[in-house]
C-alpha cells in the first residue's frame, strides 16, 4: 500500500455536499473506476493488495455505494428489512435484536432497516408496503402465529424472509426460536425441588405460536411432577405491567393463592413481585418465582428469582444469516435453529 495515497485520501476528503464516489476512489488510487468496482466486489481477478487499497480509501472518504444505482444496475436494494412491533421495545428487546443483525450485516452488502408497527393495527401493512415498493432484499419478522398470513404471503411471492419464532402451517422457511416448551418444563422442574406445588403460569397470548410451546411444557412439568395449576386468569405477559400487578396481588390474597409462579417475561416479573408484596406475602419464602429474561437485569434487582437467559441478540445473528441465505438461494430448510434455555448463573442457588 502506497503511503502517499493513503495521506491524500486523508488530506483531499470531498466537499461536505458531494458524496464519495467510484470516480473519488479511482482518482486518490490511479485505479480505473471499472477496476475500483470489482474490487469492493470482491471480484476473483482483482488482486488481494489491490482490494485492500481500494478498501482502506474508500473508508479513509466515507464511501456508500448509491443505492438507488445499485438497484438501477442489479435490481437489489442491499436492505434487510427488521418489522418490529414498538412493544417490543421494553427491556432492550429492539436494541439486543438489531445489535445482533448488525453484526452479521457489518461484513456484507447489507444495510439494516428497521420498520416499526404497533401489533394492535393491521400486522400485513408494513409486509405489504416492503413487497409492494421493493424497498428491501430481504425480511425479518417477530411474534410469529400458528398459521401466519405473512408469512404465507412472503412465501406467495418468493420473497426471501426469516421469522423469529416458528409457525405451523405445512410450510417449510427460515426461522430462529427460543426453546419456551423446554424453559416451561425446566421451570416447573425448579420449583417442584424447592418444593412448591401449586404453580401459576404466566403465558404469552394465545395467538402467538409460543404460547403453545410453553403450554406443552407447563403441563409435561406438571404431570411429571405431581404440581397442579392455579389460573392467572386473561392476563398474559402482554398485559400492562399495572395489570399484572394487579391481579397477583388478588391471587396472592386469594383462598389458594400459588406458592410458585413462571413468567414468560423479564419485565412482568417486576410486577408480579410488587403484587405478591402488596398482598403481604414474601418472595422466595412463601412463593419463588422463575423468569425468562432477554438481558441479566432481574437479579440486580431481586436476587431472589430464578432466571433464565433468552439471548436476542443470539436470535439477532442467527435470523440475519438465514435472511441473507436464502437471498442467496440456500434451501429453507438449512436455515431453521432453536437455542435453550440458559440457567442464569447470578440466580439463586
Amino acid at each position: 500500500m502506497d503511503d502517499n495515497t493513503i495521506t491524500k485520501a486523508r488530506r483531499s476528503p470531498a466537499p461536505a455536499t458531494m458524496r464519495p464516489t467510484l470516480k473519488t476512489i479511482a482518482f486518490m488510487t490511479g485505479l480505473g473506476i471499472t477496476t475500483v468496482s470489482r474490487a469492493l466486489k470482491d471480484a476473483p481477478d482483482i488482486g488481494a493488495e489491490t482490494k485492500e487499497r481500494v478498501r482502506l480509501v474508500a473508508s479513509q472518504l466515507g464511501y456508500q455505494p448509491n443505492r438507488a444505482g445499485v438497484r438501477l444496475r442489479t435490481g437489489k436494494t442491499n436492505v434487510i428489512a427488521l418489522v418490529l412491533s414498538i412493544d417490543e421495545e421494553l427491556m432492550g428487546f429492539t436494541s439486543q435484536m438489531m445489535f445482533g443483525i448488525s453484526e452479521v450485516l457489518a461484513g456484507t452488502q447489507y444495510h439494516l432497516v428497521l420498520t416499526p408497527h404497533m401489533h394492535q393495527k393491521d400486522p400485513m401493512a408494513p409486509i405489504r408496503y416492503i413487497l409492494d415498493t421493493g424497498s428491501a432484499d430481504g425480511m425479518i419478522i417477530s411474534r410469529t402465529s400458528p398459521d401466519d398470513p405473512r408469512v404465507a404471503l412472503m412465501m406467495e411471492r418468493n420473497f426471501p424472509f426469516a421469522t423469529h419464532g416458528r409457525t405451523d402451517m405445512g410450510i417449510v422457511h427460515p426461522f430462529h426460536d427460543f426453546d419456551n416448551e423446554a424453559y416451561a418444563f425446566q421451570a416447573v422442574q425448579k420449583l417442584a425441588s424447592l418444593g412448591r406445588k401449586r404453580i401459576a403460569l404466566l403465558a404469552p397470548p394465545a395467538k402467538l405460536s409460543y404460547y403453545l410451546h410453553t403450554r406443552i411444557g407447563f403441563e409435561k412439568a406438571l404431570a411429571a411432577f405431581g404440581a397442579t395449576e392455579v389460573a392467572m386468569g386473561r392476563i398474559t405477559s402482554e398485559a400492562s405491567l399495572d395489570e399484572v400487578r394487579t391481579q397477583m396481588q388478588v391471587l396472592m390474597q386469594s383462598a389458594d393463592p400459588p406458592d410458585g409462579v413462571i413468567s414468560i417475561s423479564g419485565s412482568a416479573s417486576i410486577a408480579l413481585v410488587a403484587g405478591l408484596e402488596a398482598a403481604g406475602r414474601r418472595l422466595g419464602i412463601d412463593v419463588d418465582i422463575v423468569s425468562k429474561q432477554s438481558a441479566e437485569f432481574l437479579n440486580w434487582v431481586r436476587p431472589e428469582i430464578y432466571t433464565v437467559n433468552e439471548s436476542v441478540r443470539l436470535a439477532g445473528r442467527e435470523l440475519a444469516k438465514a435472511v441473507i441465505a436464502r437471498i442467496d438461494g440456500v434451501a429453507p430448510d438449512l436455515l431453521q435453529s432453536i437455542s435453550d434455555p440458559v440457567w442464569s448463573t447470578m440466580a439463586p442457588r
